[in-house]
């Protein structure tokens, strides 16, 4: 049996996206109906569809959906989780690692439900800034815990590829609320994040 990936996508929004890129190659001075390049424009139209479609999707819903009443009121930090997005500034990808803590005050989140907030925010056009801080006001706003804590370290594709051309170049965010605004217990994040475990 031949191998079928199965992707849903509106029709409507695929071709209409697809046209767009058959001029994008026309005013590049490119074949457009050579064979390497014959499928492109939709197979493009498709990958920006699968990287923005954090638009159609809602992180209160998600961290709502596993919402659990737990006795515990010590710090969760979920670490390395990867991320991917784009610059909207260029339309290039940056990518690195969130790191994620939060102090809970009567519940708790199911611990696969973080990784998909990130994305969530991540797969729409962003700066790291902003993602740092929609990471944070969702988990914020639904778990209503003691504090929130996020750091991304990220690589940009619009400085490694273009302008300054810095390959080694990264860039880390964080924003805090509430305990983690204590010096003592940004501190204990901090050092979480930075350790290996053996």
């Amino acid at each position: 049996m031949a191998y079928k990936k199965s992707d849903s996508y509106d029709p409507l929004v695929t071709e209409a996206i697809r046209l767009k890129y058959e001029d994008i190659l026309d005013l590049l001075g490119e074949d457009k109906n050579r064979d390497g390049l014959e499928k492109t424009p939709e197979r493009a139209s498709k990958a920006i569809q699968f990287l923005t479609q954090g638009y159609g999707q809602s992180a209160e819903d998600i961290l709502k959906s596993a919402l659990f009443k737990e006795d515990y009121n010590e710090m969760v930090v979920v670490k390395d989780i990867e991320v991917y997005s784009l610059c909207e500034h260029h339309l290039l990808p940056f990518f690195g690692k969130a790191h994620v803590a939060y102090i809970p005050n009567g519940y708790v989140v199911g611990l696969s439900k973080i990784p998909r907030v990130i994305d969530v925010f991540a797969r729409r056009l962003q700066v790291q800034e902003r993602l740092t801080h929609e990471i944070l006001h969702a988990i914020d706003d639904a778990l209503k815990p003691l504090g929130v804590a996020v750091v991304i370290e990220a690589a940009h594709m619009c400085m490694m590829m273009r302008g300054v051309q810095k390959q080694n170049s990264s860039t880390t965010t964080s924003a805090f609320t509430g305990d983690f605004r204590n010096m003592e217990t940004r501190n204990e994040f901090l050092s979480l994040i930075s350790a290996k475990l053996k």
